[in-house]
């Protein structure tokens, strides 16, 4: 007879969510092979085979923020007014998917691939508020973190798959072109999968009973009106009012403008690895960041999500200050992937349960366009530093 052990029960605790985050996370799982074996090629091939220089290198990277701040509001926005978080982000996945067949259309030609880019980043800014929205609104108030962490753990398996599929096509001899025609159809399989299993979240405003009659008078029919603020029922383009998301917001944006694009990182460290090994790099920040999500969103739960994100950002520092003393490769790429696991879903699942249910997709919308704002600006600074020191 199986006895399950005291170890695999706190195993299944660990990962126990509801199975909308479960089949969210299936998802994220899929498309992020695809959208990392882009990833993973496409500084390399930018800089070092089609020739760009930092600081043009740098103005494409920004394109990968600053376009998603562009349609992130809005994204957040029609998800909420009209209730449909799933229709929104599954636009986004399919746009991501197609921008896949216009790299290989672009060639070397830098305006097609800025636009590629272009349209690859507006698929993100669609989904990645909706997909936040409807983990949030599928978890206990007490369990976001872990939620979170299982989401970005599975997420995390496709960005530790997708560099190995690219390194994988190119090293059987295939050409970069048959790691853009790959990742388009995984990209389509991950539409599929949204539009089979995830399940849209509706939010109905409650109701409360107004125009009761007195004692002793013939109650006349009741009418129905919702409990909440006009603000809460109607959601909108503004900053939500919670002076707590603020401060979350306003710090976030603060921190985001002192974070290195993740293609830096790797580039500054290709002088320490072969050539090949380059699309390998992500590797080391996914498998950390795969190992540790789940346990950290955990820790965040009982201990405070604030305290945990600040303390990822203490490791970024600490990450900077060994690139500059040439540390190890995996040095570097251990602390990136801590400092991912302490701060991507600890802090939506610190902001999402400031918001109301009805306006959480639009609230999330916010503090995202102010990171990548925030990290568009660092990307354009670091590429035009590089360009003129060296």
């Amino acid at each position: 007879m199986y006895v399950a052990t005291p170890q695999l029960s706190r195993l299944r605790l660990l990962l126990a969510v509801p199975g909308n985050v479960a089949a969210l996370g299936a998802v994220s799982l899929v498309t992020d092979i695809s959208s990392e074996m882009i990833t993973a090629i496409l500084p390399y091939y930018l800089v070092l085979v089609v020739g760009l220089s930092p600081l043009a290198y740098g103005l494409v990277d920004g394109l990968y923020f600053g376009v998603t701040a562009l349609v992130r509001l809005g994204a957040g926005y029609a998800a909420d007014r009209w209730q449909r978080r799933k229709l929104v982000a599954g636009i986004g996945y399919g746009l991501s998917a197609l921008s896949r067949l216009g790299l290989l259309a672009a060639g070397a030609s830098v305006p097609a691939l800025g636009a590629a880019v272009a349209v690859d980043r507006a698929g993100k800014g669609l989904r990645t508020a909706p997909r936040d929205a409807l983990i949030s609104l599928s978890a206990e108030p007490g369990r976001q973190g872990q939620a979170f962490g299982v989401h970005r753990a599975m997420d995390t398996i496709g960005a530790f798959l997708g560099p190995l599929a690219a390194f994988g096509l190119l090293a059987l001899g295939g050409a970069y072109d048959l790691v853009f025609v790959a990742s388009f159809a995984l990209g389509l399989l991950g539409v599929v999968l949204l539009v089979l299993y995830v399940r849209d979240h509706r939010t109905p405003a409650p109701l409360t009973l107004v125009g009761a009659a007195p004692s002793g008078v013939a109650p006349s029919a009741p009418s129905m009106t919702p409990s909440m603020t006009p603000s809460e029922r109607r959601p909108g383009l503004r900053l939500p009012a919670d002076p707590r998301f603020r401060r979350i917001l306003l710090l976030a944006c603060l921190l985001g403008l002192l974070t290195l694009s993740d293609a830096f990182i790797y580039l500054l460290l290709q002088d320490r690895v072969a050539p090949e090994f380059f699309p390998l790099l992500p590797l080391g920040t996914a498998l950390v960041y795969l190992l540790t999500a789940v346990p950290v969103g955990r820790l965040a739960d009982r201990y405070g999500r604030m305290p945990v994100f600040l303390a990822g950002h203490g490791l970024l520092l600490a990450l900077y200050g060994l690139l500059a003393w040439q540390a190890h490769a995996l040095v570097i790429l251990v602390l990136l992937g801590l400092f991912y696991a302490a701060t991507d879903g600890v802090l939506m699942a610190a902001a999402g349960p400031l918001l109301p249910d009805a306006t959480r997709t639009s609230g999330l919308a916010w503090l995202q366009t102010g990171q990548a704002v925030a990290r568009m600006l660092s990307s354009i600074l670091f590429g035009a530093l590089w360009t003129v020191l060296g």
